[in-house]
């Protein structure tokens, strides 16, 4: 049984990506598939893009570890704006002096890099994403009717990032909710649509998986980055432009890793009870 049905949380987001954090170490949750329904939900809920569980690593392999949960229960492997999320609220709040903070999460261990300013707070955070992986082997298992053309991606999720040409005329709650279920997707995908503009820059829109439309996805940011730099639209480095916001993107060449660079900011904190 849970210790408490009375939990303190913090609301917290990158570039427009909200997330509702708890510290499992102090407010452990039993449920959080059930949890994460009920309090992502706008208006009988706290409402956000899901729920992240923060926890104390029992390994010398990470300091802290991520659990997320999506908006519909499911669980994901990583995000990038939630995993800066945590790096300003473990330090902020006294669980760790460090500024180089390690992170397990369901698809490996990240390195936070923390910039801090002389008041103590953390005012960006840049996020090693370690190496995209292109091979969709995997998410193709399955046969289905043809894709539309576009990139596969993954960050350690699935992307698929589909290139247009005035991403004002996307329906992406239409068309994103049919591509995340796509029979070619058996476990399902994260889908993107990307302009690149003459100067370097992406605006890009995105429908996640478990989630739907939400304000950014930075994990999103980092397969459009790649799918962009892959077919010669951009360079190795790019600034993503999403509705909530702007992150900065670097596919580095000497180890072929992809740095995630952004804001982390707390909406609130509260408490509320289980349900």
């Amino acid at each position: 049984m849970n210790k408490t049905r009375k939990i303190h949380f913090m609301k917290m987001h990158g570039v427009g990506n909200d997330y509702i954090f708890v510290d499992t170490s102090l407010y452990p949750i039993d449920n959080p598939q059930e949890v994460s329904v009920a309090w992502s939900r706008p208006h009988m809920g706290i409402g956000s893009d899901g729920l992240v569980l923060i926890g104390r690593s029992a390994t010398d392999e990470a300091d802290f570890t991520m659990r997320i949960f999506n908006a519909d229960g499911s669980e994901g492997m990583m995000c990038g704006n939630a995993s800066r999320c945590i790096g300003k609220y473990v330090y902020e709040s006294g669980m760790t002096d460090k500024t180089q903070i390690r992170l397990m999460t369901a698809s490996g261990v990240k390195i936070l890099n923390l910039q801090v300013n002389d008041c103590g707070q953390v005012e960006m955070v840049a996020v090693d994403m370690l190496a995209p992986e292109t091979d969709n082997k995997k998410q193709y298992l399955a046969d289905g009717e043809p894709l539309p053309d576009g990139v596969f991606v993954s960050m350690g999720n699935p992307h698929y990032v589909i290139f247009v040409d005035d991403i004002s005329e996307v329906d992406v709650a239409a068309r994103g909710a049919l591509l995340e279920h796509h029979p070619r997707f058996p476990e399902r995908c994260n889908i993107e649509f990307a302009q690149v503009f003459q100067d370097g820059a992406i605006r890009m829109r995105v429908w996640e998986r478990g989630s739907g439309i939400t304000m950014a996805c930075g994990t999103g940011a980092c397969a459009t980055a790649v799918a962009a730099a892959l077919t010669g639209r951009s360079s190795r480095r790019s600034r993503v432009i999403m509705d909530g916001g702007t992150l900065d993107i670097e596919w580095r060449q000497q180890d072929g890793h992809v740095y995630l660079t952004g804001p982390a900011t707390i909406v609130y904190e509260g408490d509320i009870l289980l349900p």
